[in-house]
């Protein structure tokens, strides 16, 4: 990643406003097994306290990356009760980069947080449309079936 992904200019400006980067050689001792690093690279995404809420292993493209990380952002804000901050960052995510690998879940989030920000079901119902329409294939879809029942 350090020849493709890191160097382009839409990552450096991601990481450099929205994340505190830290690089563990995979081998580097205590680190490297607290935060089961077995192979490179490993993106793991924590929160203030250490606690992890995504990782993604392997090479990633950019357009791949940012999505990703994205995607991290907004678990942590899931995590935590900040359901519009949840839904702003997967609202990012859906409307730069809505063919990317992370896309999919990222509805099925940004739902259930609609959701659980209003508690209004149709919220639910709406994201496995929008899976069923837009990622068929996907297993969030799958994962949203029983919401076709509301």
């Amino acid at each position: 990643m350090d020849a493709v992904s890191y160097p382009n200019g839409k990552v450096i400006d991601f990481i450099a406003e929205r994340l505190v980067p830290l690089r563990v050689a995979f081998d580097a001792q205590p680190l490297s097994s607290q935060f089961r690093v077995t192979w490179t690279p490993t993106l793991v995404t924590l929160d203030m306290y250490g606690t992890e809420h995504h990782r993604t292993v392997g090479f990633l493209p950019p357009e791949e990356l940012v999505p990703s990380l994205s995607l991290g952002i907004a678990k942590i804000d899931f995590a935590a009760g900040e359901f519009n901050d949840a839904i702003v960052n997967l609202d990012f995510l859906l409307n730069r980069y809505p063919k990317s690998g992370s896309a999919p879940e990222a509805v099925y989030l940004r739902g259930v947080s609609r959701y659980k920000s209003t508690r209004d079901a149709s919220m639910l119902k709406e994201a496995y449309e929008r899976l069923t329409a837009d990622y068929p294939d996907s297993e969030w879809a799958r994962r949203a079936q029983p919401y076709s029942l509301l």
